[in-house]
């Protein structure tokens, strides 16, 4: 009589470390995502940011007589006084002052002025992070410290030097104004952002015998596309939004951008309230605009030269 020994059976092999970290985060382990305090935090951090442009949102559909007569939170309160909400505002505000041309003089003040300082720039960031020459850690400490030096100690002496010049209240004087305040950030953003470019793609560009010009328009630059559209996020922003250089270098008058045209509309005694909201209704659109269609690029690149360079 024969007797067949059962083969032992295998045991299982323990699962991988990854697989059970994963199932701990879908058990609600000390490994698994946000909880809902983090996301409650986040929610009232996002509504104290966004309340303020609701508030100017609603008042700006509200009637002069509406507005001064209470805030605009007793809309809620009172529902009913959404009903007597009216455009008019918005017509007055485009219609009966010159916002439409203050509107075309902030394009022609905030296009050159944000892609003149990155062309500049990119040229600059691509010697400081693959070119060598003599100082130029040194002189990229320099201008990474000019970042710490405000804009209106220099109005005076920048006011003479466009007199001397002739180009005072221009454009031109805004654009170079904007031109050099603006290049100490963009040199060190898209610098460090080149420095975590692939080493290779360059010394390959270099042995196949391309110039410094040729390899910084088909490979450097195309690939920072991420950092660049960052910074023109952050320059078209601030030149749209500003006022202080807008109003010392133009002043009020047919070359005024939207900013300037905006606070001339409030009167001493608070009147005209509800024009200045429609109007800054009116001028938030393009910026939205410009930051939805780059905001892709926006973290990426930020945070690429963060740590490296």
């Amino acid at each position: 009589m024969t007797t067949s020994a059962t083969p032992p059976v295998a045991e299982a092999a323990p699962e991988p470390p990854r697989v059970q970290k994963r199932k701990e985060s879908k058990e609600g382990g000390a490994t698994g995502g946000a909880g809902w305090f983090t996301y409650a935090a986040l929610g009232f951090i996002v509504l104290l940011w966004v309340l303020p442009t609701i508030g100017i949102l609603l008042t700006s559909f509200r009637s002069r007589d509406d507005a001064a007569s209470g805030g605009w939170w007793e809309l809620f309160l009172k529902p009913s006084g959404f009903a007597d909400m009216t455009f008019e505002n918005y017509q007055k505000a485009i219609q009966g002052t010159n916002l439409g041309e203050g509107f075309v003089n902030s394009l022609a003040i905030a296009l050159p002025a944000t892609f003149i300082p990155i062309l500049v720039a990119a040229f600059a960031a691509y010697a400081f992070a693959f070119m060598k020459f003599p100082g130029r850690d040194v002189l990229f400490v320099v201008i990474v410290g000019m970042l710490v030096v405000p804009s209106f100690v220099s109005f005076v002496p920048m006011l003479k030097i466009y007199r001397d010049l002739g180009i005072g209240g221009t454009f031109p004087a805004v654009w170079l104004f904007h031109l050099g305040f603006g290049m100490s950030l963009a040199i060190f953003m898209i610098r460090n952002y080149m420095a975590t470019l692939p080493m290779t793609i360059i010394e390959s560009a270099k042995i196949d015998g391309a110039s410094h010009f040729q390899t910084f328009f088909r490979l450097v630059l195309p690939m920072s596309v991420p950092v660049l559209a960052s910074f023109a996020i952050f320059q078209f922003l601030w030149v749209w939004n500003d006022l202080l250089v807008a109003l010392v270098f133009l002043g009020p008058g047919d070359k005024a951008p939207m900013t300037v045209s905006i606070s001339q509309l409030l009167g001493q005694q608070g009147q005209n309230q509800e024009l200045v909201t429609a109007s800054g209704m009116f001028s938030m659109l393009l910026p939205l605009i410009v930051f939805l269609s780059l905001q892709r690029f926006f973290v990426r690149g930020l945070t690429a030269g963060a740590v490296k360079g």
